[in-house]
């Protein structure tokens, strides 16, 4: 039924919007100034490194914090496996820091 209703809905709109194309609507939108140059450049590959390291790190907070929470209840037998993954993400740490990974060329 959802689908459905997407498929009429869209099917509507289809039929009932005006039809009159434009230079002004057809042209790509783009804020500021005109580009000069030619549009696609090479994008710095160290920002894409730094936004997985990122993301890398920022799934470890995903799972410390609740597991910070429930420790007491969890007790010791939660800290040997805790231990095992802040490792494994610790050798990730070294490993980007010795490629040289964190630092802006």
């Amino acid at each position: 039924m959802i689908v459905g209703f997407g498929v009429v809905s869209l099917g509507m709109a289809a039929l009932v919007r005006p039809a009159r194309p434009s230079p002004a609507k057809l042209d790509n939108y783009e804020c500021g100034p005109a580009p000069i140059g030619p549009a696609w450049i090479r994008f710095p590959v160290g920002f894409y490194l730094v936004a997985l390291v990122f993301i890398v790190f920022d799934a470890l907070a995903v799972f410390l914090f609740p597991w910070a929470l429930v420790l007491r209840s969890l007790g010791w037998g939660a800290f040997g496996p805790m231990l095992v993954f802040l490792g494994i993400l610790g050798l990730g740490w070294v490993y980007a820091y010795r490629e040289g990974i964190l630092e802006w060329k």
